[in-house]
């Protein structure tokens, strides 16, 4: 391996300053995603640039997420090959994040989308320079079958407090005993999110030990010189890692959970205003929050503890089926329990469907960190900085296309937000969405993923052969 701090335990701190380096990951998204709604609500912007807003920048950022992950395989620096882009990232997330939100009503709805648009581009690069050097961080840590569970688990865990805060934003913005209008409230909470995320985003990279490279040969920096042999190599490296049978199938599944969760997502909103408080969101209060609230802390405490204990006892793959099989009993729950006058009862849902994203990305990329392993003993690189670009990519790209396709359903069903009264129908068609789309992804998910075969023992193999073949070169 070529990572000599590699053992089989990572120290508790190690995976805490990982983690909260996920919390800031998973913060700027939560937050993105519910200020979004201002958007529409406040600033007036039709559903059209609604769905460009959520598209464009996303494609720019997940097609610089494998040219971000060439770049940090391949650093040399006494700082090694991770920390730096971790740090920077950091800083031009954060600082873009405040700017982008500085959206006033005076102005036109086309200086605004324009204005948004922009710094959007400028936040989405550096969080790509942020999370693709920061995700392969993570797979370096251990090579450990087991332990690398553990860490995603721990990060995972912190990281879903960012999905029990971030809900409580649609009490602040839409509370006038907090601020006069929404679109006010987005200005001033922007820059206290970006700040505080911004430094625990840094913390990873300050803390997480990492050896210097500045002295390995074995990597291929990007410079001016060398920049299409780069590029080709960069192509070449990605038709490779999606070559790995065992890895297309983890970036295709989750590709089908992530992004059909994503596409329905931002409906929560409208069906427990529209549908349980017929159009009063004064009358909501806090039942939206609390959805999105019930749903995060259902996974800290009960979906991610016994995702790691499943995985520890019996595979990976079977905690997978059984966690996204309890998924979908949680969307057909969610069917029968959205009940005008009795909001209450969805909550009951909540720890059903939390299952689905809540055991993906502990899962997942710890059989990505493992897919690395196999990755290493074919080619002779590590190449976590690729395998991680190429994930989220595929993540990203989707999370590109479920905004698109947010705004083709809203449509297609003739909602329309703001409205006091909504065409008959409207509401009924997004609930049928909102249940239906993630429940057809993740089955055919839970298929794709049927006959994944890195198993526990196959895992132990490869790693027990790099071993030798690491012996075998330092003998020589």
């Amino acid at each position: 391996m070529s990572n000599n701090n590699l053992s089989h335990k990572v120290p508790m701190s190690q995976k805490i300053a990982f983690g909260l380096g996920m919390l800031a990951n998973q913060m700027f998204p939560a937050a993105l995603g519910i200020f979004m709604v201002v958007l529409v609500e406040n600033l007036g912007m039709p559903s059209w640039m609604w769905g460009v807003l959520f598209f464009v920048p996303r494609i720019v950022d997940a097609f610089f997420d494998p040219i971000m992950g060439f770049i940090s395989d391949n650093t040399k620096s006494v700082w090694g090959r991770r920390r730096q882009y971790v740090f920077v990232g950091s800083i031009i997330m954060g600082i873009a994040f405040i700017v982008m939100w500085q959206l006033y009503r005076e102005d036109s709805v086309m200086y605004n989308f324009t204005f948004f648009l922009i710094f959007s581009l400028v936040f989405h690069i550096g969080l790509s320079i942020f999370s693709v050097p920061y995700v392969a961080m993570g797979y370096e840590m251990s090579d450990d079958f087991h332990e690398r569970t553990s860490i995603m688990a721990i990060s995972q865990w912190i990281g879903q407090f960012a999905w029990v805060i971030a809900p409580w934003f649609w009490v602040i913005m839409y509370d006038p005993t907090w601020f006069p209008n929404a679109d006010t409230a987005t200005r001033t909470l922007a820059i206290w999110v970006g700040i505080i995320f911004m430094l625990l985003a840094m913390v990873p990279a300050i803390f997480i030990k990492s050896k210097s490279t500045k002295f390995d040969d074995s990597l291929k920096p990007l410079t001016y010189k060398t920049i299409g042999g780069s590029f080709k190599e960069i192509l070449i490296s990605f038709k490779e890692a999606f070559a790995n049978k065992p890895f297309r199938k983890l970036c295709i599944a989750t590709f089908l959970i992530f992004n059909a969760f994503n596409t329905v997502a931002g409906f929560t909103f409208f069906i427990v205003v529209y549908y349980l408080f017929d159009g009063d969101s004064a009358a909501a209060g806090i039942w939206p929050t609390l959805f999105g609230c019930g749903g995060a802390l259902a996974t800290a405490f009960i979906v991610i503890p016994t995702v790691a204990w499943i995985a520890k006892k019996l595979e990976k793959k079977i905690a997978f089926l059984i966690c996204q099989g309890i998924s979908v009993l949680g969307y057909i729950l969610l069917w029968f329990l959205f009940i005008p006058g009795k909001p209450y009862l969805f909550l009951f849902a909540l720890p059903f469907f939390s299952f689905g994203i809540g055991s993906l990305f502990t899962l997942m990329m710890s059989m990505t960190a493992d897919v690395c392993d196999m990755d290493e003993l074919e080619s002779g690189k590590r190449r976590e900085g690729i395998f991680g670009a190429i994930y989220w990519w595929m993540v990203k790209f989707g999370f590109a296309i479920a905004g698109l396709l947010t705004g083709v359903i809203m449509s297609a069903v003739a909602f329309k937000a703001g409205a006091p009264i909504q065409p008959e129908g409207a509401v009924t068609g997004l609930r049928l969405f909102f249940s239906g789309v993630p429940i057809m992804g993740t089955l055919i998910a839970m298929w794709v993923m049927w006959n994944y075969d890195l198993t526990e023992k196959k895992a132990n193999e490869i790693k027990k052969q790099l071993l030798d073949h690491k012996g075998r070169e330092i003998s020589v």
